[in-house]
């Protein structure tokens, strides 16, 4: 059974600071690209960040500079470090594992950025 579990959401003031988690199984993964998504209410699912099965990155333009992706193939997790965090960056943050074979998807974890 394929599980994507992510973590690390939370209530964080403007210009903070937060780390995303998303732990894997039931999958190869080290054969799949992963990628973070948010969705904030009202607005249409976004794609923040992917990694490749290679390393390669990329970056949606409203978070270039502030969001770093990587991934720890051993543990299977991929990461999503968050700085300068403003108000926008509020959603649901999801990860996906993705490669010809198919897809999957994690239940969210909730950021807020509030002060």
């Amino acid at each position: 059974q394929v599980q994507l579990v992510e973590s690390g959401g939370g209530l964080v003031q403007p210009g903070g600071s937060l780390r995303l988690s998303c732990a894997a199984s039931g999958i190869v993964f080290n054969m799949y690209a992963m990628t973070w998504y948010r969705q904030a209410p009202g607005k249409q699912r976004e794609l923040v960040a992917t990694i490749t099965s290679g390393g390669s990155t990329y970056y949606g333009d409203s978070v270039k500079g502030r969001f770093t992706i990587s991934r720890d193939n051993a543990k299977k997790t991929v990461y999503l470090q968050m700085n300068s965090l403003k108000p926008d960056d509020t959603a649901i943050y999801y990860c996906k594992a993705a490669n010809g074979l198919g897809s999957h998807w994690g239940q969210g974890t909730q950021v807020n950025v509030s002060s």
